[in-house]
């Protein structure tokens, strides 16, 4: 006998359209939950243009609801120095092509500017004509500012090992200078080097230490002091620091060292502490709510070009005074520089 066929429209057995109808609704609704569960935005459009979907991660990143956006014309969300992307975008679009993740800037509902990157894909029919288009955009906001914060890291990290190879040659021409053997250089250099590794210590957060709510403290002339130090010889009448003290704790503590640190780096590549015979004061006043800093170096040699170009030093430099709200003058002169640099007492502890 031959197998039983099931007969259209029996009783108990779904015809095979059925079936199709069914799986094409189930498949539907699992795309549906996916779309409207995506943490990226998702919607589509018409070739000219008009919205006609919008799921709630696009409410998410836009700030507009679906009523909102539905029926609107995608340029509520192009600023107006983009709309040549879109255009360029639909034209694309109309000759079937995919437009594959490029990164751009669209604008939320309360006019704030957003970094995404898009990805629009043509929406056909049966008969593969384009209707329309896909988009997906995921918000890369945070991507783009780690980015910006690392080449930040990368190009201090190359300006600090520069100087560190400086500083460390500074400190062996200065270590050789009264040094008769090889067991004392080497004895005075490890010194410096342990006293320019206190002063790191000072000054860094405390990320390798126990985590603690207590505020990294110290003093300003103490600061200076560690700074210092390794370019200093037992009793160095080279480098004197006198006046008044001040707290330092908190963010301004970072930012005050790379500060002393630009002004001591500075002064041993090209100032006072380049040559035997240069001075360097360091006198500390408390006036008007400011604590205010006097860097005198004298005896230093002429000053070139070199020593007054503006680099990524002097963008550090103007970085941290903005961090404390400080100012800072100079007055070159023959044989040396006077630097002026005051800071509201009240943000040495913030």
């Amino acid at each position: 006998m031959g197998q039983n066929v099931p007969i259209s429209g029996q009783a108990g057995v779904p015809t095979l359209p059925d079936e199709h109808v069914r799986r094409a609704r189930e498949a539907s609704a699992w795309l549906q939950a996916v779309v409207e569960n995506s943490d990226d935005a998702i919607l589509s459009k018409t070739l000219d243009g008009i919205i006609t979907t919008w799921n709630r991660g696009a409410e998410r990143l836009f700030g507009f609801t679906a009523e909102e956006a539905v029926g609107q014309h995608i340029t509520i969300v192009i600023p107006q120095d983009r709309r040549a992307e879109e255009e360029d975008i639909l034209r694309r679009l109309r000759s079937g092509e995919r437009v594959d993740h490029f990164e751009t800037v669209r604008r939320r509902k309360d006019g704030e500017l957003v970094e995404v990157s898009l990805t629009v894909s043509p929406v056909r029919n049966e008969a593969g004509e384009i209707l329309g288009a896909s988009k997906i955009a995921r918000d890369i906001t945070e991507q783009k500012r780690a980015r910006a914060q690392q080449a930040i890291l990368l190009r201090e990290m190359n300006h600090r090992v520069k100087n560190l190879f400086s500083l460390a040659a500074g400190l062996l021409s200065l270590s050789a200078r009264k040094s008769e053997t090889v067991e004392q250089l080497a004895s005075d250099l490890g010194a410096r080097l342990h006293a320019l590794a206190r002063a790191h210590d000072l000054i860094l957060p405390d990320h390798n230490r126990e985590v603690t709510t207590a505020p990294r403290t110290t003093t300003f002339s103490a600061l200076v002091q560690s700074i210092l130090a390794p370019h200093r010889q037992e009793d160095d009448p080279r480098i004197v620091v006198t006046g008044a003290d001040a707290a330092l704790a908190g963010d301004a503590l970072t930012s005050i060292a790379l500060l002393l640190h630009e002004l001591t780096t500075n002064a041993v590549k090209y100032g006072a502490l380049s040559v035997p015979d240069g001075r360097l004061s360091v006198r500390l006043a408390v006036e008007g709510g400011e604590l205010r800093v006097f860097w005198e170096e004298t005896n230093a040699p002429p000053s070139d070009a070199a020593s007054r170009r503006q680099g990524f030093g002097t963008t550090l430099e103007q970085a941290a005074l903005r961090g404390i709200g400080g100012t800072i003058s100079r007055d070159w002169r023959d044989g040396g520089v006077s630097i002026a640099l005051a800071i509201p007492l009240d943000r040495l502890v913030h």
